[in-house]
């Protein structure tokens, strides 16, 4: 099966200038060009983009990913490595969420901290304890 770059974007889901980033980036082999200068890929292709749209989906920086292709093409890679950078990503995305939780409690206090709606800007809570003047 040979695809045109038109052809692969939309079986993969993705558009055109993706494919041609993925190949910039190295993430996916440049592939032939026929002699009017078309690229012509392969259905491995198509598995390939759509491998890295499902991991981008969930969280994966572009640079995981092509370390988790590697580890896909590597005969020596086992689940147990794949395993362990996915732990990494959770590890990562626990963190991410407390710091979120944080910073909403922050807010929800800052909020709850404006007493009246009609005092002037410069008198506001929310806005002193983000710009807060030094002590003269």
């Amino acid at each position: 099966m040979s695809l045109t770059i038109g052809k692969l974007a939309h079986a993969a889901g993705v558009n055109i200038e993706t494919i041609r980033y993925y190949e910039r980036r190295g993430l996916l082999e440049t592939p032939p060009r026929s002699a009017a200068g078309y690229r012509h890929y392969t259905a491995a292709a198509v598995r390939r983009v759509r491998f890295i749209r499902q991991a981008k989906a969930l969280g994966f920086s572009l640079q995981e990913i092509a370390e988790l292709l590697s580890l896909r093409a590597d005969p020596a890679g086992t689940c147990a490595d794949v395993r362990s950078r996915v732990g990494d990503k959770v590890d990562a995305i626990d963190r991410k969420i407390a710091e979120l939780a944080r910073m909403r409690a922050v807010l929800t206090d800052l909020a709850d901290s404006c007493g009246s709606a009609r005092a002037p800007v410069d008198e506001c809570p929310i806005v002193q304890a983000l710009d807060p003047r030094e002590s003269s």
